[in-house]
């Protein structure tokens, strides 16, 4: 139930999933201020998260505890997200259990949160992909948003069933996975950073028209 719950998994949890659950968090605290009318300023965190939750994890636990990866916080900032407060931790099975969607930085990762958790299957997808598969959906189609955490929270489940029934049994395309900027330069930070946003932006306006 309420909130409508997004889990972002990459390998280690420093760099791809905290730039992308930052990025959608800030994306709905923007759409959230859009419609009050307030220009685009600052929504409170915590009204948002009554409506999206945005949290992530890794595959591997060799990262835990440790913030987000410099590069990958300067990238979160520079967009106008909040990148304070983070630290990496391992995927849990009760993470996908509680979660609505999973978005994964690689096919590699979608597969591991399958085998953990079989029945996240339909739930499940690499961020990529889910971003080029909302692009065909009919949203017209989707219940009504509303301003609640129920209206939203119904809307969601309903947009991931109807991307999952627009994949069918196709499989992820090798340009949906993010490539791992972990050790790069700062422009490969940012290109995965846009990459990412190129989901978000789109699953935070659909979910908040």
């Amino acid at each position: 139930m309420p909130p409508f719950t997004v889990l972002h998994v990459c390998m280690g949890n420093i760099c791809r999933s905290p730039m992308a659950e930052r990025l959608l968090a800030l994306a709905v605290r923007q759409r959230l201020a859009r419609r009050a009318g307030s220009g685009g300023g600052p929504v409170d965190r915590a009204l948002a998260e009554r409506l999206v939750y945005s949290h992530s994890a890794g595959t591997g636990g060799w990262h835990a505890g440790e913030e987000m990866n410099p590069p990958a916080a300067r990238q979160v900032r520079s967009r106008g997200g909040d990148a304070d407060d983070f630290a990496a931790r391992k995927l849990r099975s009760e993470h996908i259990d509680a979660a609505d969607l999973v978005l994964t930085a690689t096919a590699d990762q979608q597969e591991y949160v399958v085998a953990l958790r079989p029945d996240a299957a339909g739930r499940t997808f690499v961020l990529g992909e889910f971003g080029r598969l909302l692009a065909g959906v009919d949203v017209t189609a989707l219940p009504p948003a509303g301003d609640t955490p129920e209206g939203v929270y119904a809307r969601g489940v309903a947009l991931v069933e109807a991307v999952n029934a627009a994949r069918g049994h196709a499989a992820p395309l090798p340009s949906d996975d993010l490539d791992d900027p972990w050790g790069r330069g700062e422009q490969c930070f940012s290109r995965v950073a846009d990459e990412i946003e190129e989901t978000v932006q789109p699953l935070a306006a659909v979910l908040l028209p």
